[in-house]
């Protein structure tokens, strides 16, 4: 017997080790931490049980068969995260670069049922180069396993996408069907193909950082909901982003103690905005003073930054806040702000959060770029959005809710439950400068009278 638990602790180290120390170092080097190191400041400390530690792939083509190493290039398992059950996966680039082969994908799958038969939320941390191309069509058929794990987990369980490397090819599909997908900036990418094709294909050259670094997904594409400075950051704001968030959908938004008193008035706010209708404030001082604790998780940060969307808590209960932001193009809403909120808040709905709108908005942005975008599309799925909703929603007009846009921002008419008004608050068609100018056109060659009018 001791001589079979000394061999299985030899197999553990061997799969622990991954592709070895050499690899390892030059993972390091590159500043990244190793998939179990990730996994490790993920979750709470001791708690990770790792599953499939021995797994190896069946493939014999080119030579494969003389190089196996157990866990296949991928760490599964499940653990505690602030004491609440997490499943994970993450790619260990040390072996083969984290490329997902038949036994890979197997193992992932394997994961991804076992949380949604335990209602839990799942979280991959991506760090590989694609699918196994010795495998072929057995690499591509495990990508489609995946793929369709998680669409049947939309909106049942929470799904977090890390990514802390390279991701590229059939390895951005699956992170572009979950909730988030947050980046470490300067070492991560995604790419449905690198570098080296588009220059073959379309003669362009460019980086693989122009073409997919976070700085693009988060501030460009919006395919990224945030990005950080290092792995460490970015896996302890993981664990903070996992707080907010409900196990599944039946499970309901979780409760914290809470330290702020609920009958809190904070005096500053009725200075907070200014009595000249055009002069910018910051809507997320709002949010933050309305908050427990000044605690808010902001989703897409960097994207269509005229709109403001993340997750607080209100008596210890998580709640999304969704505001138009006056200090960026005066809080308007064009077709990035709308597509932005429309996705934040068919989240909310599905995972029974309520939604706190706060709307200081002068209406749609007009131009030929917005329209040739798409704006009346994208505006419309926020209406749909919210429209659709079944959770609370409350709603303070804390200055302008002007012509459609009033409407789309959680209004009474399209199922705001209970609408409030800053005493300042503005509800119009249009301000009263463009209104006048079209009831009173007669009148416009006379701007005292204009003037006087508006």
């Amino acid at each position: 017997m001791k001589d079979i638990l000394e061999n299985l602790e030899r197999r553990r180290a061997s799969a622990r080790a991954g592709g070895g120390e050499r690899r390892i170092e030059a993972q390091h080097r590159r500043g990244k931490l190793t998939a179990r190191e990730r996994l490790e400041l993920l979750m709470d400390k001791s708690s990770f049980e790792e599953f499939d530690m021995f797994v190896e792939h069946r493939a014999t083509d080119f030579g494969m068969d003389k190089t196996k190493i157990s866990g296949d290039g991928v760490v599964t398992g499940w653990g505690t995260v602030n004491g609440r059950t997490v499943f994970a996966f993450a790619k260990d680039f040390t072996v083969f670069g984290g490329s997902l082969s038949e036994t890979h994908a197997q193992k992932i799958t394997k994961i991804q049922d076992m949380a949604m038969k335990a209602r839990a939320p799942i979280i991959g941390l991506f760090d590989a180069g694609g699918a196994r191309i010795q495998e072929g069509v057995a690499a591509l058929g495990g990508y489609g396993e995946v793929f369709k794990r998680n669409v049947i987990a939309s909106g049942v369980i929470p799904q977090i996408s890390v990514i802390m490397g390279p991701c590229a090819g059939g390895d951005v599909y699956s992170p572009a069907m979950t909730d988030f997908i947050f980046m470490v900036k300067d070492t991560s990418y995604m790419f449905v193909t690198g570098p080296d094709v588009v220059k073959t294909v379309t003669n362009e050259v460019v980086t693989a950082e122009e073409l997919g670094g976070a700085v693009v997904h988060t501030t460009r594409s919006s395919v990224a909901d945030g990005a950080y400075d290092n792995d460490v950051e970015c896996l302890l704001q993981m664990r903070r982003l996992i707080d907010f968030l409900p196990a599944s959908a039946a499970a309901g938004p979780p409760e914290w103690p809470s330290f702020d008193d609920i009958e809190r008035e904070d005096p500053s706010l009725d200075t907070l905005v200014p009595e000249n209708p055009n002069k910018p404030y910051d809507m997320k001082e709002l949010v933050l003073k309305v908050a427990d604790e000044g605690d808010f998780f902001e989703i897409s940060e960097a994207f269509a930054r005229n709109m403001v969307t993340g997750f607080g808590r209100l008596d210890g209960r998580t709640v999304g806040f969704v505001a138009n932001q006056p200090m960026v193009l005066a809080g308007v809403l064009d077709a990035d702000a709308s597509r932005k909120a429309a996705r934040f808040v068919r989240f909310c709905d599905a995972f029974d959060i309520p939604i706190i709108t706060f709307v200081d908005v002068p209406g749609f942005l007009p131009g030929t770029a917005q329209e040739y975008g798409g704006l009346i599309k994208h505006g419309a799925k926020l209406l749909f959005a919210y429209s659709q909703c079944t959770v609370p929603l409350i709603t303070v007009i804390t200055r302008k809710a002007f012509g459609g846009a009033y409407d789309v921002m959680a209004s009474k008419h399209i199922g705001g439950d209970i609408n409030y008004a800053w005493p300042s608050a503005q509800i119009a068609v249009m301000g009263a400068k463009g209104a006048v100018e079209i009831i009173f056109r007669s009148d416009l060659g006379d701007p005292e009278k204009i003037a006087a009018r508006t």
